[in-house]
């Protein structure tokens, strides 16, 4: 569900994979292409894959590499699959990545473990080798739906693909999983106690506690850096009739997650607050380095739904300033760890496809 990817004014999720041979990407000039006018955050902005539906790219602890997931119809990937690589160090350096995931089922929401070595993603494997089926739109008035697949777990693998460990086992959608900064935590979305919540979970001795009681979904959460809070988005069906909505698509597995906002609480899911009131798709947020400011994508300025840019906003609400400045799509911010540069996907530079592609660049405050 972090995946949600806007094209022609509809969120699209749909990424992918195809074998475990590693891939030369092409290469980005060092002049600054990439950046459009007024984007003065970003510099020596670098475009890393070229081609397929990209996205949530996550930097690993130690700020050298990426994993994200990635589909390409053309190059046999039909559905999300997990791929890794590492940054390239120089602007126009090459980026080379290759497969973690198996091929089979669909994948999603990669993250790297404290020690560098592992990666956990959420995958649908264990349900069949198949992709699953996307929803027909046709019947909820070809507005947008997102499955809520039954068959998701979250999984830990090396970084050669061995599943090492299952870390979610139950009969409902587990997915969207990242780590705390220490590595001990993980917080992921799952739908078993009947609503979309967040859970913790303590990797050493697997227990998890349920920190979000509200109707309406809870996804795509992070730690702060500093660990001592949490960020997510949510939806919040505040009538009869939307919670009405809410509950029947929900009893299909499904969900129209087009109406968000950016939440904010402490790391054990207490004092929530609410920090967007804009209307419309708030989401992909996470911390700034500083664990103070926040970056988030929403299409708060287009009644239509697009385009998508990135904004930074105060914990408090304040001082929202746009970041990306063109009529495209541009989603997934996170910062390096190591605070100097900023990983995102967009559409920019796609030659007029729908493909969305992995950036990089250097941040500027």
């Amino acid at each position: 569900m972090k995946k949600l990817v806007l094209i022609s004014g509809i969120i699209v999720a749909a990424f992918s994979s195809c074998n475990n041979s590693s891939i030369i990407a092409g290469t980005n000039s060092p002049k600054d292409t990439l950046r459009y006018t007024d984007e003065t955050h970003l510099k020596n902005i670098q475009q890393l894959t070229f081609g397929g539906d990209n996205a949530e790219a996550y930097w690993s602890y130690d700020s050298k590499y990426l994993v994200f997931q990635r589909t390409n119809p053309k190059e046999g990937i039909l559905c999300d699959q997990i791929f890794m690589g590492k940054a390239p160090l120089k602007p126009g350096g090459k980026f080379t990545y290759k497969m973690i995931s198996s091929g089979k089922g669909r994948t999603t929401c990669p993250f790297f473990t404290k020690d560098g070595k592992h990666i956990i993603y959420a995958s649908t494997h264990l349900g069949g080798d198949a992709c699953p089926p996307t929803p027909d739109r046709t019947k909820y008035g070809n507005k947008y739906i997102w499955p809520l697949y039954n068959t998701y777990d979250i999984f830990m693998a090396d970084l050669d693909g061995k599943i090492v460990k299952q870390l979610t086992n139950s009969t409902s959608y587990d997915a969207e999983a990242t780590l705390s900064p220490d590595g001990k935590k993980m917080v992921y979305t799952s739908t078993k106690d009947g609503d979309i919540e967040l859970y913790i979970m303590d990797l050493e001795t697997g227990k998890e506690q349920r920190i979000t009681h509200t109707t309406g979904y809870d996804g795509g959460a992070w730690f702060s850096p500093d660990g001592t809070k949490l960020i997510w988005r949510a939806s919040r069906p505040g009538t009869e009739t939307a919670i009405k909505e809410y509950k029947d698509l929900l009893a299909e597995n499904l969900v129209a997650p087009t109406n968000m906002e950016v939440f904010v609480a402490n790391a054990d899911g207490s004092q929530v607050k609410q920090v967007t009131h804009f209307g419309q798709a708030n989401w992909a947020p996470a911390f700034f380095p500083d664990s103070k400011r926040i970056i988030f994508a929403s299409n708060q300025e287009y009644k239509r739904g697009f385009p998508f840019n990135l904004y930074s906003i105060n914990e408090d609400g304040s001082d929202l300033q746009k970041i990306s400045h063109e009529k495209i799509f541009d989603a997934f911010p996170m910062f390096s760890p190591n605070g100097k540069k900023i990983v995102f996907c967009s559409n920019r530079n796609n030659g007029g496809t729908r493909d969305t592609n992995v950036f990089i660049a250097d941040w500027v405050e």
